[in-house]
């Protein structure tokens, strides 16, 4: 589905990612994980059309989506949850939800989206004429989730969705990410909290200093005695 090829990107004269490969299946559930600083989040700003690629290609189902502008990217069945939320503080929860559906092929299933989402995140329904910049940290990712979700992608990109929030509301974020892959979206997360995203991975990617250094199933990589020290705490 998604094909990264020999990404390069860059902030300036500053390489951040360099020479990296993966790739997304169908329906397929992958993780990027790494410590902070190690090119996570420009990787799938890149991806995402948000960053510029100073070398290599990023293709969905074969289609160049170098030329493509980034908010045209729904159209092509992209959805992304960016770090930090970027929800519009001073409209409603629904408004902020129905940003999400603003191209037509998603705006024909607005109401039924919105039943979706409010499955989803039954709080989401309780606050939909409350300010999104209310609501507290766990719920406006539980929004930016939902915003992601109303434009009905076929994948799913995740930048860092547990960043800030207390281990119970970590959890349950993790919970509905497994779920909207077992509804059948193709998700491309990426976490600094490792333990967390394995879990749930159907396979993962390692990225150091903006270079991919593992790669393969989450039980593999969980046997590595440097993986284990490095990112797992264990001996």
């Amino acid at each position: 589905m998604l094909e990264v090829e020999h990404l390069e990107v860059a902030h300036g004269d500053a390489v951040a990612v360099w020479d990296v490969s993966l790739s997304v299946g169908d329906r397929e559930l992958v993780t990027v994980v790494g410590p902070n600083g190690a090119g996570k989040t420009t990787l799938i700003n890149a991806i995402a059309g948000l960053l510029p690629i100073r070398a290599g290609t990023v293709r969905l189902e074969g289609i160049d989506l170098a030329p493509i502008a980034a908010h045209e990217l729904c159209r092509h069945g992209i959805a992304l949850v960016p770090e930090g939320r970027r929800l519009f503080p001073a409209m409603t929860v629904e408004e902020n939800l129905e940003i999400g559906c603003y191209a037509l092929p998603a705006r024909r299933f607005r109401r039924d989206s919105l039943e979706r989402v409010y499955a989803i995140f039954p709080l989401l329904r309780e606050r939909r004429r409350q300010w999104a910049g209310v609501l507290s940290g766990g719920q406006q990712q539980m929004l930016a989730i939902g915003r992601a979700l109303m434009a009905r992608p076929r994948l799913l990109l995740l930048d860092e969705p547990s960043l800030g929030l207390a281990p119970a509301l970590v959890d349950h974020v993790f919970e509905v990410i497994a779920g909207i892959h077992a509804e059948g979206v193709a998700v491309l997360l990426v976490e600094q909290n490792i333990t967390q995203a394995l879990a749930i991975a159907a396979r993962a990617y390692i990225l150091e200093q903006g270079r991919i250094v593992a790669e393969g199933a989450p039980s593999a990589l969980a046997q590595d005695a440097r993986i284990r020290q490095a990112y797992l705490g264990q001996p």
